[in-house]
């Protein structure tokens, strides 16, 4: 480990990914990325956080089979979601009989799961790690906001919360894309207090995150095809940029934002853009990893973002703290070092 980032040595590759999403993902213009759209925002059941669990499930189910695999195959699944007690994860694979390790890291999951799949697979300690993690816009409105039937208005700073699912399966097989390094966030905190303006709290946090992996691997942002981040959407992604300028860098013609992804402007009602643990995990599992697998893409990094706030203490007045966990992902095979200077 090189200042807060992991390099790993023996290549864990991504070898399933899935991504299910709702009516909303299915208008949007990513629809094709998605392995199943369900019109039904209860999937069929009686309740909104029934219906993520289903959801999250059905994600899962896709990705073993695209593997190939039972879920006696997966040594170990990491997964966790926006709800409390992380209930929409825990129902979802409670059938599955696969251990598990509950992780929360809010719309950052995705990318902190990941990191630990591999660190599990490169470290000798699982043949194949499962990560998961989903959002239900409907869900998440109950506990974050308002019930749905109380029509409250939105500010312009606001996201749409994804109704989506992303799982990925993690292999020591030699099948791109591979994982490279990963860096551990920071909890960051600017002292943002508005809920309804989560881009402002989690750009910090993205900056200092992909800021510490390129210097901790000595890599430049030109190395990469694409930096994406998970769910800034307009007002987090133009405050990002802003932030690296301020070190003289320009990375307005590399970043992709999840969250700018995966609706239409023009043609949907989603304000700044998408938001969720379901954003980053369906762009990453259901856009980003197939470029990469197809060479496509030879390299990027992917910087999912997280708000860490409950209503509680936000109602207590409290500021919102954010972390992002970085994520370097390759379609070469070899050690990072050797990516690095062959790039050079």
């Amino acid at each position: 480990m090189k200042g807060n980032t992991v390099f790993f040595t023996n290549t864990p590759a991504v070898i399933s990914s899935a991504a299910v999403g709702g009516k909303m993902e299915g208008d949007g213009p990513m629809c094709q990325c998605f392995d199943k759209i369900n019109e039904d925002p209860f999937f069929s059941c009686e309740t909104f956080e029934q219906g993520e669990s289903k959801l999250l499930k059905e994600a899962v189910l896709h990705a073993l089979s695209k593997a190939s695999l039972n879920p006696e195959g997966i040594d170990v699944m990491l997964g966790g979601d926006l709800l409390n007690q992380c209930v929409g994860t825990t129902y979802g694979i409670r059938e599955l009989d696969i251990p598990f390790l509950g992780i929360y890291g809010a719309c950052s999951t995705v990318t902190e799961g990941l990191m630990l799949a591999s660190l599990f697979v490169d470290g000798g300690y699982a043949d194949r790690a499962l990560a998961v993690t989903s959002s239900h816009f409907c869900a998440a409105e109950r506990q974050y906001r308002f019930p749905l039937n109380y029509g409250g208005q939105r500010t312009p700073t606001s996201q749409y919360t994804a109704t989506a699912a992303g799982a990925l399966v993690v292999s020591a097989e030699r099948l791109p894309p591979y994982v490279r390094a990963a860096t551990v966030g920071k909890v960051v905190d600017m002292g943002v207090k508005d809920a309804a303006n989560m881009g402002a709290a989690m750009a910090p946090a993205a900056y200092t995150s992909i800021r510490q992996l390129l210097q901790d691997t000595g890599l430049t942002p030109e190395f990469f095809d694409a930096i994406v981040t998970g769910d800034l959407g307009k007002v987090g992604s133009r405050l990002l940029c802003e932030l690296f300028e301020r070190d003289g860098v320009d990375i307005r013609s590399l970043h992709r934002d999840c969250g700018t992804m995966l609706y239409s402007f023009e043609e949907q009602d989603v304000h700044a853009g998408a938001s969720g643990a379901g954003c980053a995990a369906s762009m990453l599992c259901g856009y980003f990893v197939p470029k990469l697998r197809s060479g496509e893409f030879k390299n990027i990094l992917f910087a999912a973002t997280g708000a860490l706030l409950s209503p509680t203490v936000n109602a207590q007045g409290e500021s919102i703290p954010a972390i992002s966990h970085a994520v370097w992902l390759s379609f070469e095979s070899g050690s990072a070092m050797d990516i690095k200077f062959k790039k050079m």
